[in-house]
């Protein structure tokens, strides 16, 4: 019961701090709506996808960009509890590592998972096509999609002792995960450079967008990879970003 109630207290906690953040909200609406309006317009006539339009090519990635910046960016919150002394309050608590960072991990990837359904709200609002139950076939995939980033977000500040040192590794890892995973434009075609192709196989995230697009698109998108073998993949890259999370957070309680 201690460590389900401690579980339960962070999850809440790091809830809280996010539905709280109203500037953080704010502009949660605003990105998306930029990179789907202005950005698909602005390249909707330069790349040519068979049987869609490059709005509905770009929707399920602007979904994976907006769970990959909330969920890495969920990371700071490490450096805050550090800084006031709350993380050293919970490591000395009589709860395991594995409660603490899953605890943290739930939380914040609850405060992402939001981010993405009001991407879905936009889709609907701007008359993408998906049918309005679409979002219960994504949510898993988006779930999986958030632990494993979430948890790479903690772990990088679990290393790091400031903020401005947070934001340069953040966006030093961000940028590659973003761009190689297919989100913005197609990485299969004849035209793209084969060692693009290579490097896109592994970033995790390929295999996030690709499922996504698979749940949202049906028929409509030709997988580069089967659904089931997107999943795996995620789902080992969560099992490990949260085995490496438990070893970071357990580490830092004997500094």
């Amino acid at each position: 019961m201690t460590e389900l109630r401690a579980l339960y207290t962070l999850w809440l906690r790091e809830l809280k701090r996010f539905i709280r953040d109203r500037a953080r909200i704010i502009i949660s609406f605003v990105q998306p709506l930029l990179w789907l309006v202005v950005f698909a317009a602005g390249f909707d006539s330069r790349i040519a996808i068979t049987g869609i339009n490059y709005q509905q090519y770009l929707f399920p990635g602007i979904i994976g960009q907006t769970l990959l910046f909330t969920a890495m960016f969920m990371g700071v919150s490490v450096i805050w509890d550090r800084e006031f002394g709350f993380m050293k309050e919970i490591l000395v608590s009589p709860v395991s590592r594995f409660t603490i960072f899953l605890g943290k991990m739930l939380g914040d990837s609850t405060a992402a998972i939001l981010q993405g359904v009001i991407v879905f709200a936009f889709g609907f609002l701007l008359g993408i096509p998906f049918e309005p139950l679409t979002l219960f076939g994504a949510l898993p995939v988006m779930l999986l999609i958030t632990f494993g980033l979430v948890s790479l977000g903690l772990i990088i500040a679990s290393f790091i002792g400031s903020l401005e040192n947070f934001g340069a590794v953040q966006t030093f890892v961000n940028l590659p995960l973003f761009f190689l995973s297919g989100a913005l434009f197609p990485i299969t075609g004849s035209g793209t450079p084969e060692w693009l192709r290579t490097a896109s196989m592994f970033d995790p995230l390929t295999y996030g967008v690709d499922a996504l697009r698979t749940v949202i698109m049906g028929s409509s998108w030709t997988p580069m990879q089967p659904l089931i073998v997107n999943i795996v993949v995620v789902g080992l890259f969560d099992l490990a970003m949260i085995v490496i999370g438990t070893w970071a957070f357990s580490r830092m309680g004997k500094k």
